[in-house]
């Protein structure tokens, strides 16, 4: 590892901090720990991780909520650890802004390997690809600069979602296929899971769509994937 990384690790079950903190110091991560909501927020904005593993059964507020706050100010990405195992759930802390989800118990080689991933994700990757502006009537989108703008205001996005736009839009309107979107994003492991594409277009057309039950511009093929339109 080239730099270190700080890794926010919040959770209130003492064990598993215990166990997360020697794996990652072990593997060279700087690590923060807290045991509640609000002094993960107080510690997202002092120390400023690079990641953030959140357990969503916190004693003074859920982790939706957690997500939801510090997605107001930052982009970093969110790893949910929680015992909550059903589709609402994850699609639920997926759709506050989290960037993955594993479900406890877990296996630490599976956790680490997500937490490298969305290391990844987060970082600027070097782009030799040609840079793309598209213009539409509402919208401008800059590759180059890593900038977005809906009727002339900046639209901040998480790094997971700027990927997820980025490849959309170096297609050039051809459609996209739900694995290989999810293989480019989220990696290899993740192409089954479709759930993740379904709440991450939803997060876009949110924000960069006028009306996003009724989007222009990123368009659904069921049962085939996406497509980005200007």
């Amino acid at each position: 590892m080239t730099s270190r990384h700080r890794v926010l690790v919040v959770d209130d079950e003492p064990q598993i901090v215990r166990a997360l903190a020697i794996n990652l110091r072990a593997r060279e991560y700087d690590v923060d720990t807290a045991g509640d909501g609000a002094t993960a927020l107080k510690l997202a904005a002092d120390r400023r991780p690079d990641v953030i593993i959140l357990d969503l059964g916190l004693p003074d507020m859920d982790g939706v909520e957690v997500i939801r706050r510090a997605r107001d100010w930052t982009r970093v990405p969110i790893l949910v650890l929680s015992a909550r195992q059903t589709s609402d759930e994850k699609v639920k802390a997926l759709d506050a802004g989290a960037d993955d989800y594993v479900t406890k118990p877990f296996g630490m080689d599976e956790l680490l390997a997500r937490l490298r991933a969305a290391v990844r994700r987060a970082e600027p990757a070097p782009d030799t690809s040609e840079p793309v502006l598209v213009e539409t009537e509402r919208l401008s989108i800059d590759l180059g600069a890593k900038k977005v703008r809906r009727d002339g205001a900046d639209v901040r996005l998480t790094p997971t979602e700027w990927h997820l736009l980025e490849v959309l839009v170096r297609a050039g309107g051809r459609l996209v296929s739900q694995k290989q979107l999810l293989k480019e994003v989220w990696g290899p492991a993740y192409q089954t899971e479709t759930n993740y594409l379904r709440v991450y277009m939803a997060q876009l057309r949110r924000k960069l769509e006028a009306d996003p039950s009724h989007p222009r511009h990123f368009i659904t093929e069921p049962g085939m994937g996406y497509r980005f339109e200007r």
